[in-house]
């Protein structure tokens, strides 16, 4: 399935919007990673067990939007946002949303 963040797909023509679709995970931070997080602060360098939590929390978003597009019979999602948002203390939202459509080549 084509996703893309911009509202046209250079080369295709959109023939059909289906609607919008979306996907989301909520998850929580670790408590260990949240102490091993904590001393990379003192000394600098990337979060890198923060990183492989966002990455792995925006496939599993991105392939629940997704499966909702193909249960309406989308080829493509266009127009694809992504959204974070704090739930509870130590817990945030991944959001993705977008236009479900059904393109063809030109």
């Amino acid at each position: 399935m084509l996703i893309s963040n911009m509202e046209v797909v250079p080369g295709k023509r959109i023939t059909q919007h289906l609607g919008l679709v979306q996907g989301s995970t909520v998850r929580a931070k670790h408590a260990g990673k949240d102490i091993m997080a904590g001393l990379k602060n003192i000394f600098g360098g990337e979060l890198s067990s923060y990183t492989e939590l966002l990455t792995e929390s925006r496939d599993e978003a991105l392939e629940r939007m997704q499966e909702q597009a193909r249960s309406l019979g989308a080829n493509a999602v266009v127009n694809v946002r992504f959204s974070t948002s704090s739930i509870a203390a130590g817990a945030s939202e991944l959001f993705v949303y977008g236009s479900a459509v059904i393109i063809e080549d030109r």
